[in-house]
């Protein structure tokens, strides 16, 4: 079940010639990521970083200079062309802000692996 529509990836960014059933694929995939993430988000935030990430995608595999592109090199006579993109190259994924929004950013963790070994060894 994707958490946003067609509709609301065209209100955000003018997709002619995207097919219609490619972005409800990428839409449905989305939502299976942002699940394994953090299915209780609200429906609000689960919409907004469905459309972030599917965007993303789109963006970074149209022809031309994609989004997200840092830089580009064009050269004439020697036929070559080249870019860095910071996106990735057309797949799907959480940025930092989209797992803040799904309430799962800025976490850290750690672990003492001699705590449950001390454990153990008091209980001899």
């Amino acid at each position: 079940m994707a958490y946003a529509t067609y509709g609301d990836i065209c209100e955000r960014k003018d997709i002619n010639g995207i097919d219609k059933e490619r972005v409800e694929t990428l839409l449905e995939d989305a939502a299976v990521i942002i699940d394994v993430y953090n299915k209780s988000a609200s429906d609000t935030a689960k919409r907004f970083v469905s459309c972030n990430m599917v965007i993303r995608a789109i963006g970074s595999s149209d022809e031309g200079v994609p989004i997200g592109t840092t830089q580009a090199t064009l050269s004439a006579l020697g036929y070559s062309q080249s870019w860095t993109n910071s996106y990735g190259s057309g797949e799907l994924y959480l940025s930092k802000m989209d797992k803040k929004v799904l309430g799962i950013g800025g976490k850290v963790g750690c672990t003492n692996p001699y705590t449950a070994f001390a454990e153990v060894e008091g209980d001899r």
